[in-house]
């Protein structure tokens, strides 16, 4: 690939051809966001179609494409492993649009479940693979940033469906009943087209993974050395392929291509970073925050909105979450995971204890608005780009596609977990209760990451393995003209 002066920035990368890349295998992540969070706008709608009254059978709704989900992560180790990243996000792709399909077109709630749960497949696939893969065709100095689009892009599938939620929604009068919203255009018709909307970036992300190249760290691991030269030869020009390329051959030195199995997890040399990987994969789970997107109808009612006014409230959550998810980008290398990560568990320690005292008292509408906006703010800045930043960064070469399949796996039962309890707990405990819960929980991560979370901020994924696998918490910065 020839390439121009103009696309070249100032170590030689071809930065064009990098940004190509990561967008498209982000787009993986855009569909994450749209498939999660449109079924929140819909729910009032589809309850009424299929006459879902039992709460049992509406958190089941809600939560059926976590067990997609679970699935999902279960196996992008295996599949990543033995397939390569590309193929994985292909498959990915292709569950969305048939997700898209189902649940805009299914009949009964048996049918509607099953494709909620194929779409949870998809995303849990994409939330595994897409991170990694940016992780591991990114320079280490813009690793970070790189990795962060996912996050952005995550963001805005959130938005979309917000957006497309209510756009396509007619005003429902605050005091309708299911029986009223079943008889309207919303209730018939206009909840599948909500669903069948997420076809558009399906079909979009299936037909642009065919344009690119597979992981050149896989390909080393694969025994595809020249095709691994060659890939990284179009980021970085030879130097960059030939120094990168005996970098990640040091790490698979004496390791077998294909087969790794299960215990590798349990080696010394990886246990106490898949420990790390996982206790930070449930705590951005259990930090709270996705309760306010699943059930954002259940948490603006008990605030005094009406449905009107909770699509529209939505929608506000959906802006303050990509503006600060833009904001984040740089800050992710510039200050740097770990002290993002203390910020983010810091301040959403504080917030939750503020909700839960506006709660306790009684100080509802606005308020509650305002301190739901400044968690998500606070959550987009920190928690939720930077976690993922980790967990496709701090895993060896020879078992990432399985240990990033663990870390993702963990995350999804924690927030099937989170998901299933929030009703329970909102009813046990109150919503005051909920969220001083959820605070106390922020508290427990913030300690856990002062004192064993590494700052891996500019390190190569060569260095970085081979630093952590000596328990060092302080690592050196490595230059990014050496290797990604």
């Amino acid at each position: 690939m020839e390439r121009t002066k103009n696309q070249l920035d100032t170590n030689g990368l071809n930065m064009s051809y990098i940004w190509m890349i990561c967008l498209v295998a982000a787009c993986g992540g855009l569909l994450f966001g749209y498939d999660w969070v449109v079924i929140g706008g819909a729910k009032p709608f589809y309850e009424a179609y299929f006459a879902i009254t039992d709460p049992a059978q509406s958190g089941w709704a809600m939560s059926s494409a976590l067990v997609g989900c679970v699935l999902g992560a279960a196996i992008s180790g295996w599949s990543s492993d033995r397939f390569g990243r590309k193929k994985p996000l292909i498959l990915a792709a292709i569950l969305f649009t048939i997700s898209a399909w189902g649940t805009a077109a299914a009949s009964n709630f048996d049918l509607f479940v099953v494709y909620r749960i194929i779409g949870g497949i998809g995303i849990g696939l994409a939330s595994a693979l897409s991170p990694m893969y940016i992780a591991e065709i990114s320079p280490a100095d813009k690793r970070g940033k790189f990795v962060a689009i996912n996050q952005l892009t995550i963001v805005i599938g959130v938005l979309a469906a917000q957006l497309v939620n209510l756009m396509i929604a007619d005003p429902v009068a605050s005091n309708a009943t299911q029986a009223d919203i079943l008889a309207t255009w919303n209730g018939q018709s206009g909840w599948r087209w909500m669903f069948g909307a997420e076809l558009v970036p399906a079909l979009a992300f299936l037909v642009l993974m065919f344009f690119v190249p597979e992981s050149p760290r896989w390909l080393a691991k694969d025994g595809q050395y020249e095709k691994a030269s060659r890939m990284l030869g179009k980021i970085g020009g030879d130097a960059y392929a030939k120094q990168t390329l005996a970098d990640i051959r040091q790490t698979l030195v004496g390791e077998s291509a294909h087969k790794v199995s299960l215990a590798e997890l349990g080696k010394p040399s990886v246990r106490p970073i898949l420990i790390i990987g996982i206790v930070l994969a449930v705590f951005q789970q259990w930090c709270g925050i996705n309760v306010i997107f699943n059930y954002a109808q259940e948490i603006f009612a008990s605030a005094g909105f009406d449905i009107n006014s909770t699509l529209k409230s939505i929608v506000a959550t959906g802006l303050i979450n990509l503006l600060f998810t833009l904001i984040a980008l740089p800050m992710v290398d510039k200050i740097g995971r770990r002290k993002l990560m203390l910020i983010g568990s810091a301040g959403l320690t504080i917030i939750y204890g503020m909700m839960a005292a506006a709660y306790a008292t009684g100080v509802l509408g606005l308020p509650v608005l305002l301190l739901v906006l400044a968690a998500i703010a606070i959550y987009a800045l920190t928690l939720a780009p930077v976690t993922w930043v980790l967990l496709s960064e701090i895993f060896p070469n020879r078992v990432r596609g399985l240990a990033m399949s663990a870390g993702t796996l963990a995350l999804w039962i924690a927030c099937f977990v989170l998901t299933y309890t929030f009703p329970l707990l909102n009813a046990g405990l109150g919503a005051a209760g909920s969220f001083l819960l959820y605070g106390l929980i922020c508290f427990a991560g913030l300690i856990f990451i002062y004192r064993k979370v590494p700052e891996t901020k500019g390190v190569t994924l060569e260095a970085l393995e081979a630093q952590l696998a000596q328990g060092k918490v302080e690592l050196t910065p490595t230059k990014a003209s050496a290797s990604a």
